[in-house]
C-alpha cells in the first residue's frame, strides 16, 4: 500500500512540474515584465502573470550576453523583433515607465532604428524609442502629439554617444506632462511631453516595426502604468525585484517523497 501511494505521489509531482508556470515579478502598476531568460514555443513569457506574452519574430534569447537571470533579447537584424498584443493597461496609461538593460552591438545605421514603440491609432510614439538617424549611438525618446520628448540623449545626457558592446540601464519615466529620462540610475535629460498623449488598441513593439530593428542585447524590461520613482528606478537596476513563488507549485518534495517511503 505505501508502494502504491509513493507511486501515485510521483506521479502527482511529474505532473504537478508539468503545470508548474514562471515565477510571477509583483509590483503595484507593473503591467508587463520580460526577464528574457527563455523562450517557450516562439514566446517570451509576462512574467507578471498577466499572460500578455510577446511574440518572437526573427530574435533570438541569448545566453552569452546577460545582466540578471540567464539570457537576453538578441535584435541583430534589421526585421528582428518582438510584438505584444494590445490589453487594456497597456492601451489606457497616461502615466508610464518603461525599464531595460540595453547593449548597443554595432554602431547606428544612419537611419531611425527602433529599439521600442507602443503604436496608437495613427501614432507610434506612445512611447517611441529609436536611435537617432546618425551613425553614432543615441537614443530618441518622443511620445505624441507634438513628437515631443529627448532628442538624441547618451548616457551623459544630450549629444552623448554610447559604446558599443557597453550594458546601460535606461529608464523614461512620464508623470503628466513632466518627461524623465534615467540612464545608469541617474537623470540625463528631463523634457515637457503631452500630458495626454496619443494611445488606444495598438500593439507593442520591441525591435522592427515600420522601421528597422536596431541591433541590440535587451535584459529585464519592466512597463509600469505609473511614475516610478528615483528610488525605484535604482531598486530596479539593482534587480531587487524578487519572484513570488510559482503558481500550481506542489509542496511535495522529493526529499518528503523518500521520507514517506521510508
Amino acid at each position: 500500500m505505501r508502494l502504491i501511494m509513493y507511486l501515485l505521489a510521483v506521479a502527482l509531482l511529474i505532473a504537478g512540474s508539468a503545470m508548474t508556470t514562471h515565477a510571477v515579478v509583483q509590483d503595484e502598476g507593473l503591467i508587463l515584465y520580460f526577464s528574457f531568460d527563455a523562450e517557450e514555443d516562439g514566446f517570451v513569457v509576462d512574467e507578471t502573470g498577466g499572460g500578455n506574452d510577446g511574440i518572437i519574430n526573427g530574435a533570438e534569447i541569448a545566453t552569452d550576453e546577460v545582466v540578471h537571470g540567464k539570457g537576453s533579447l538578441l535584435c541583430d537584424a534589421n526585421a528582428d523583433g518582438v510584438t505584444v498584443d494590445s490589453f487594456k493597461e497597456l492601451e489606457e496609461y497616461t502615466d508610464n515607465s518603461y525599464l531595460f538593460w540595453l547593449n548597443f552591438i554595432v554602431a547606428n545605421s544612419g537611419g531611425w532604428d527602433q529599439i521600442i514603440a507602443k503604436k496608437a491609432p495613427g501614432s507610434d510614439r506612445s512611447p517611441g524609442i529609436w536611435t537617432c538617424n546618425r551613425v553614432t549611438l543615441h537614443i530618441h525618446y518622443r511620445f505624441n502629439p507634438g513628437n515631443a520628448g529627448s532628442l538624441c540623449v547618451g548616457p551623459d545626457g544630450e549629444g552623448d554617444e554610447f559604446g558599443i558592446g557597453d550594458w546601460h540601464h535606461i529608464a523614461g519615466v512620464k508623470e503628466g506632462d513632466q518627461f524623465k529620462f534615467y540612464i545608469d540610475g541617474e537623470v540625463v535629460d528631463e523634457q515637457t511631453v503631452p500630458a495626454a498623449h496619443a494611445q488606444g488598441t495598438e500593439k507593442l513593439y520591441i525591435g522592427q516595426t515600420g522601421y528597422n530593428s536596431a541591433k541590440f542585447y535587451m535584459d529585464e524590461l519592466f512597463i509600469y502604468d505609473r511614475a516610478v520613482s528615483a528610488a525605484e528606478v535604482s531598486n530596479i537596476m539593482e534587480g531587487n525585484l524578487t519572484p513570488v513563488e510559482p503558481k500550481n507549485k506542489l509542496t511535495t518534495t522529493w526529499g518528503q517523497l523518500k521520507t514517506d517511503r521510508d
